[in-house]
């Protein structure tokens, strides 16, 4: 389980950095965090103790290019064993609620907020990361779009309660928000 995310990390490396001069430039986020209670100047917070232990930890990285869009992969550590989490790209930082982190980064943003219509709360124009946590407690997800972020950037990853729901009226929800990691895509 521990290579999986450095061998799609230097996968996606690969594919996104063709040795050749006339590459589309590439951005790299990485971000990683122990999660606490909240304190000013906090970059990775627990809001639900009992689900998101202090001490546990997440690693984002992520790559965007032009000509193949975003990839996401999102690593958990020290969770609750045998348990399913939804988590998502958010348009704010980490505060002290989870609420502050806003909603969603949404590629094409849906004109009705809080949006829940699957035709803009989906994984291709979302970061969707839902993960199910091994024995351990340990958790890996994957998200790839075919978009990359222009002036507009997502600026947390939040742990949510569920996977994420794909049906009208609650496309996107995942229940409470957990835990959260400042990431600066």
């Amino acid at each position: 389980m521990r290579l999986r995310p450095a061998f799609a990390a230097a996968a996606a490396v690969a594919v996104l950095v063709p040795g050749t001069a006339s590459a589309s430039p590439v951005h790299v986020a990485t971000a990683h965090g122990t999660f606490a209670a909240y304190a000013p100047g906090a970059h990775a917070v627990t809001y639900r103790p009992d689900l998101v232990p202090p001490g546990a930890r997440a690693h984002v990285f992520s790559l965007s290019g032009a000509r193949t869009g975003t990839m996401t992969t999102l690593v958990v550590t020290g969770l609750r064993p045998g348990r399913a989490y939804g988590a998502h790209a958010h348009a704010q930082p980490c505060c002290a609620t989870g609420d502050a982190a806003g909603p969603h980064f949404q590629h094409v943003p849906d004109p009705v907020k809080p949006s829940v219509d699957p035709a803009y709360a989906n994984p291709r124009n979302e970061i969707w990361l839902d993960f199910t946590t091994d024995r351990l407690g340990t958790g890996f997800a994957l998200s790839q779009v075919d978009w990359t972020f222009g002036s507009r950037r997502a600026r947390s990853v939040v742990v949510h309660e569920t996977h994420t729901h794909t049906a009208p009226g609650h496309a996107g929800t995942a229940g409470a928000r957990l835990a959260c990691l400042d990431v600066s895509f």
